[in-house]
């Protein structure tokens, strides 16, 4: 079996103008990932990045750290179909279809920095989303989204069969419905797992027979120490 390390991105800059640039936060995360896995000497026969400054500035760090060990990795297949859905835009649709709802009222229109209430507007509204709720007013619908995810997970199965081990640099929206696909759940199951999971966060899939088996979820090795449990963050 072929096997894909899925990686997400390095923290961005949730309360800047310019979010998809990685915060001081997530370079660092990006680059104690890339250490970690250049330390260990981890292979890849092939690379596939979205294209969001986020996913390329997590590669970045780890192409770098991989440099400074005179390792090689492959050069990266920069793809659109594994780009995040635009979660601003989401949000922005459900605070104008729900401006009462207490999720809503309690992040300030997701202005407030508090990381409960932040998840309460995300669960909340990305909810809405899957639901077909929000269809008439956002960019991307859910059901688009998932399609979009879904042939590049056929491209993904096909770059599997080419190739032994795979890394994949994307988002948590992205990496979850492959998930979702993994383990046939619902779309509700697949918001929850999207809100799960971590920034730098590693998950791993195995191919067989042109689909995938859920092999690990979630996991900060380079983060395990505990004098780097403040750069445990999800957004």
């Amino acid at each position: 079996m072929s096997e894909l390390l899925l990686v997400r991105h390095g923290q961005a800059s949730f309360d800047k103008a310019h979010y998809d640039e990685l915060s001081p936060v997530g370079h660092r995360q990006a680059t104690l990932l890339g250490e970690w896995m250049a330390a260990r000497g981890m292979e890849f026969d092939a690379v596939a990045c979205g294209t969001m400054e986020r996913h390329r500035d997590t590669l970045a760090a780890i192409v770098r750290a991989y440099g400074t060990r005179r390792l090689r990795l492959p050069t990266a297949r920069m793809a659109e179909a594994i780009n995040e859905y635009e979660h601003r835009n989401i949000l922005a649709a459900f605070a104008r279809r729900e401006p009462a709802h207490p999720a809503v009222q309690a992040s300030e229109d997701g202005r407030s920095r508090d990381p409960r209430r932040l998840f309460d507007f995300l669960r909340a509204a990305l909810g809405a989303w899957a639901s077909g709720a929000l269809d008439d007013d956002v960019l991307e619908t859910w059901s688009a989204f998932r399609a979009r995810i879904g042939a590049a997970a056929q491209e993904l199965a096909e770059l599997a069969r080419q190739h032994r081990r795979l890394l994949v640099v994307s988002s948590g929206g992205v990496i979850s419905q492959l998930a979702q696909r993994a383990l046939d759940c619902p779309d509700a199951r697949a918001v929850e797992l999207n809100l799960s999971l971590r920034n730098s966060a590693m998950c791993e899939l195995r191919a067989l027979d042109g689909h995938f088996l859920l092999s690990s979820w979630n996991v900060l090795p380079h983060l395990s120490a505990p004098s780097l449990r403040e750069l445990w963050t999800y957004y």
